[in-house]
């Protein structure tokens, strides 16, 4: 493994850690809610199957909106980080499949435990932080030394 330190940006990861924790810290103190992004994809979700009004979730919506917004905004800057992905389309759906079953299992995703949940010294986030950073760890293991 090389580790490119011309692309180390601790200044950057820095203020978007804060950014992140600020709207954490905001969404609970404004709304009394977890920031946790399956629960707040999940209430419009449930409105366009038809369990509840969609237009009564202005606040999801609106988080929804800024993060979707969040790309645009940031070109405004500086370029985006180039992306690669080294799989095919069916890798990426299973992927995503199995991240949606672990969000299910866990009972929430990495945002509402591992950003809220672990700043909250809540266990049941502690536990769920290890098993889904255990289960990548081991993945990306198998996936560059055993397959």
């Amino acid at each position: 493994m090389i580790i490119a330190w011309n692309l180390f940006t601790p200044g950057a990861a820095l203020v978007g850690g804060l950014l992140i924790g600020l709207a954490a810290a905001l969404y609970l103190l404004g709304v009394g809610r977890i920031a946790g992004i399956s629960g707040i994809v999940a209430t419009p979700l449930r409105a366009l199957l038809g369990q509840s009004k969609l237009l009564a979730q202005p606040t999801e919506l609106l988080f929804l909106a800024g993060l979707l917004l969040a790309p645009w905004i940031w070109q405004m800057a500086a370029p985006l980080p180039a992306a690669a992905v080294d799989v095919g389309p069916l890798a990426l759906v299973v992927a995503g499949l199995l991240v949606g079953v672990g969000v299910r299992m866990g009972q929430g995703c990495t945002s509402g435990h591992g950003v809220c949940g672990l700043s909250r010294f809540s266990l049941r986030s502690l536990v769920n932080v290890l098993a889904f950073m255990g289960a990548g760890f081991v993945t990306v293991f198998l996936l560059r030394h055993a397959l």
